[in-house]
């Protein structure tokens, strides 16, 4: 039994076989799964999508790429979405330092208010960091987010800076880059993490794992991704699959 914790069922790669590659991520162990939403058109499909399958949830938070585009009632919508029975996690939210269509001051007001926002309604949040994690850090300090953690999405930076994230009540999560042979630092990371803290995810339709790297990614390939840590911590790969299970249910409420 296997949990992708950070799926993109909702993106429009999905729009014609969304069921089939859904059938194909339960044929393969994947009996859980989180669709996360991440704008105005994202959002309400991901909780759509989750209404309409009893082990798949839904997280609704706004990108930091477009942050610009947040306004304080896209915030009060979301908050109301929160009340959602089928809704486990606020977010994606956080910064993104590679793309520019965000100023980086209205990245970090939308990521706090977030933050707030998540305190509010008690849920853990889902952070996503691109080429800005010390920011993130401080950020998450300031805001004191350790009230209700939540989850490091697609961790692929040094493994210096894990310890800091556990200290704040958050989940490592590792997607394909575990598996590419030209990434050491999640592989690095996959062996630190405490087994109490470690999550799996696809972050499908992107980064898909060796040997399907390049191509669509889909939640039935996060089985690579479990198989991979299990050999690089010389474990079972049905240990891994059992701890991230569980790890996701204690986060997300699940039960």
């Amino acid at each position: 039994m296997l949990f992708d914790t950070h799926v993109h069922l909702n993106a429009e790669q999905f729009f014609e076989d969304r069921n089939e590659v859904i059938k194909r991520a339960f044929a393969t162990g994947v009996e859980y799964m989180v669709v996360v939403g991440f704008d105005r058109e994202t959002i309400p499909l991901a909780i759509e999508i989750a209404e309409q399958y009893a082990s798949i949830y839904a997280a609704v938070g706004w990108h930091p790429v477009d942050a610009i585009d947040m306004t304080d009632e896209e915030l009060k919508w979301i908050e109301e979405l929160a009340k959602h029975p089928k809704v486990v996690a606020i977010g994606e939210m956080g910064l993104d330092y590679h793309w520019d269509k965000s100023p980086k001051d209205i990245q970090k007001d939308v990521f706090r208010k977030q933050i707030r926002l998540a305190k509010k309604v008690n849920m853990p949040i889902i952070i996503h960091n691109r080429e800005a994690t010390e920011d993130i850090l401080e950020v998450l300090q300031e805001e004191d987010a350790k009230q209700v953690g939540g989850i490091m999405h697609c961790y692929n930076d040094s493994a210096d800076y894990v310890q800091a994230c556990l200290d704040m009540n958050f989940y490592i999560s590792l997607g394909g880059p575990v598996t590419f042979k030209n990434a050491p630092l999640p592989k690095e990371v996959a062996v630190q993490v405490p087994l109490d803290r470690l999550l799996i995810e696809t972050d499908a339709p992107f980064l898909a794992p060796h040997p399907n790297r390049g191509k669509r990614n889909e939640p039935a390939y996060v089985k690579l991704v479990a198989k991979k840590i299990a050999e690089l911590r010389d474990m079972s790969f049905e240990e891994i699959g059992k701890v991230t299970t569980e790890n996701a249910f204690s986060l997300f409420g699940i039960t």
